[in-house]
């Protein structure tokens, strides 16, 4: 912003220099036009002053915000890591309504497990591609 106030100050000397006076209608624009100049160096000065400063607050909250997430993700993603490993999901679809329900392994694995579809309330029959190669080889 220095180089603003160098500017302006060089018009304005170049203005005494040339012995631009207020008499005339032009020298009246002329020394307004530096003055008003300078008003906006001032201003844009002003601006990056606070700019700086909202820069600066703005890194300490920053880095107080990175500490509590830290704190509080860490504790989230630990959890989270746990009880990943404990379950598992596999996906099908409900031959009544085609709407995709997701099963418990163990549940899936479970002969005995009776599985209703969440949407339609219909039981699930879970045929697997081994039951079914087993029945074309008895039909053959």
């Amino acid at each position: 912003m220095k180089y603003l106030y160098e500017r302006v100050s060089y018009l304005r000397g170049l203005a005494d220099g040339l012995q631009i006076s207020e008499d005339s209608k032009e020298g009246k624009l002329l020394l307004q036009i530096v003055d008003v100049l300078e008003e906006f160096a001032d201003a844009v000065n002003e601006l990056a002053e606070a700019h700086d400063e909202l820069d600066e607050y703005v890194e300490c909250i920053d880095e107080d915000l990175a500490g509590v997430e830290e704190e509080v993700f860490d504790d989230v993603y630990e959890d989270d890591e746990e009880f990943e490993d404990d379950e598992e999901f596999v996906e099908v679809e409900c031959p009544h309504c085609e709407h995709t329900v997701f099963i418990e392994e163990d549940v899936f694995n479970d002969d005995d497990a009776d599985i209703l579809c969440p949407n339609c309330h219909e039981p699930i029959y879970l045929e697997f591609e081994d039951e079914e190669e087993d029945e074309e080889d008895l039909e053959e």
